[in-house]
């Protein structure tokens, strides 16, 4: 690079930060890393109507729990702030001065009622439904004229009539707009607050940004954008525009699709690693098949040359898998250190554990991760080892319990257990095989059972896990409740069994 890189997001704090913001920030913050650039943080926050200040720091806080940081900000700062666009009003007054100045943007005084009628009229007649210019020769003397009578003015760039513009696109290539669908368009209300396309220009100017990489869904503000910086005599920065990301039917991402706020996937247990390692594959590609990065591997490959001109696809059950393998894999305290929070919500815990009992939830913390997807469903796939259960489930019961034998085995397990020295995996499993070879019987008549009197389940984690972490007490008590409950159930089914006909016998 032969410049600094610079880098910026800048959101409008209208909402909670989503998977595409996620994106844009990702690819940003990649870019510096890679290039020993500067990251900066900007808030666009000039439409009162829109913007909630409450809203910037649930989102620099979503950022940092994501595990990125920013180099320049509004709350650390930084040579070209402020970080607000608020608080830069004077430095697009000054742009705004200088080319009404120049000739090269004018007041416009037309109401919105004077507006929607050229644009109606042009659609009738078949021309594109751009601003007309009636306001690009007023004199001085129709100006004050027209102040006089209350009329507040907009601020219009002067556009030329005819021409191409062109976007060089790190991503797409280059990309050519006709500048005759554009007409005078305004860059400051008539309020005096600048818009869009006109204050993103002053301020990647004042904050030297060399790179703008955000959504592709931006490409059709960029030439508007150009002509700006045109006007002005400013050079652009590079720009990038990335595909868009589309649901799973190549709709538009909503909620329905599973698409909600970093806040949410974070109250459902997802870990900031899968994320990030999830979005930085929707649109980008390392060049090789790998699907799990870590973040230092994603600045290593990182570089716009890799990023698709396709639609991504999102996906939030891959997303969910993707978790999955990072809750496996993970190193165990890490993983603990996350759910205790949640264990202690969930009342299954008192605070933090410690000797013991903080042994204990290790075990089942590592026993139970392999088969989960989320911290919230590693909480709850562990419940039975700290609460008793209501019910077994149904599949099981017709399977396990419905079986002559199933009472006579729960029996010898119960009493087997009982007898188990000293309480560990090994001795259990040593015990319980060695119950099923003097019965005769394959493993899974003791095993199903067994585990689904113990736990209410089916599956889980290995059943002599279950046995043990669950402890010899509370395993015998489940036991005994279990074949009290298989008793009760043959009661009542022999109960219910209507009578046969006159003279049978059974």
């Amino acid at each position: 690079m032969s410049q600094p890189v610079r880098v910026r997001y800048a959101p409008s704090p209208t909402g909670y930060l989503h998977i595409g913001g996620v994106r844009t920030i990702l690819f940003n913050w990649l870019f510096a890393r890679k290039y020993g650039g500067r990251f900066v943080l900007r808030f666009e926050d000039t439409d009162p109507e829109r913007s909630r200040d409450e809203l910037i720091e649930p989102m620099l806080e979503s950022i940092r729990w994501l595990g990125l940081d920013w180099d320049e900000g509004p709350d650390v700062g930084g040579p070209y702030g402020p970080y607000r666009q608020s608080q830069r009003l004077h430095l697009y007054r000054e742009a705004l001065d200088r080319l009404l100045a120049e000739g090269k943007a004018y007041y416009c005084y037309c109401t919105p009622e004077e507006l929607d009628a050229e644009r109606e009229a042009a659609r009738a007649a078949g021309r594109p439904a751009v601003y007309g210019g009636r306001c690009r020769h007023l004199t001085e003397e129709e100006r004050r004229r027209l102040e006089a009578e209350g009329c507040r003015p907009a601020v219009r760039l002067r556009v030329p009539d005819a021409g191409e513009i062109t976007v060089r696109d790190l991503v797409k290539g280059d990309v050519t707009f006709d500048v005759g669908q554009f007409g005078d368009f305004i860059i400051a209300r008539a309020d005096g607050m600048p818009v869009y396309n006109f204050a993103v220009v002053v301020d990647d100017h004042h904050m030297a940004i060399t790179h703008v990489i955000r959504g592709d869904e931006h490409l059709s503000n960029t030439p508007k954008q150009l002509l700006v910086y045109r006007a002005l005599g400013w050079e652009p920065p590079h720009f990038a525009h990335v595909p868009m990301i589309l649901a799973p039917d190549r709709t538009k991402l909503s909620k329905r699709h599973g698409a909600v706020a970093v806040d949410e996937y974070r109250r459902q247990g997802f870990l900031p690693e899968a994320i990030l390692n999830y979005v930085a594959l929707l649109g980008w590609s390392p060049g090789d098949d790998r699907e799990i990065l870590s973040l230092g591997e994603m600045i290593e490959l990182f570089d716009l040359d890799r990023v698709s001109r396709t639609a991504a696809i999102y996906d939030v059950e891959k997303m969910a898998w993707m978790n999955g393998h990072y809750l496996r894999e993970l190193d165990l305290d890490q993983v603990v250190e996350r759910a205790i929070p949640r264990f202690v919500a969930a009342g299954l815990i008192q605070g933090e554990p410690h000797g013991e009992e903080r042994r204990r939830l290790y075990a089942i913390v590592d026993a139970v991760r392999q088969r989960v997807r989320t911290l919230e469903e590693l909480v709850e796939a562990s419940r039975y080892f700290f609460t008793d259960f209501d019910g077994y489930e149904e599949a099981g019961v017709r399977k396990h319990f419905d079986r002559d034998d199933a009472i006579p085995i729960l029996e010898a397990v119960a009493e087997t257990l009982a007898q188990v020295e000293p309480w560990s995996q090994a001795a259990i499993e040593q015990a319980l095989r060695g119950l099923a070879e003097r019965k005769g019987v394959g493993t899974g008549r003791i095993f199903h059972p067994t585990r689904l009197a113990v736990s209410g389940r089916t599956v889980g984690p290995g059943v002599f896990d279950v046995i043990c972490w669950v402890g010899r007490e509370r395993c015998l008590e489940r036991i005994q409740r279990a074949i009290e409950w298989i008793r009760q159930r043959r009661a009542a089914r022999a109960t219910a069994q209507p009578a046969g006909p006159a003279g049978a016998t059974g």
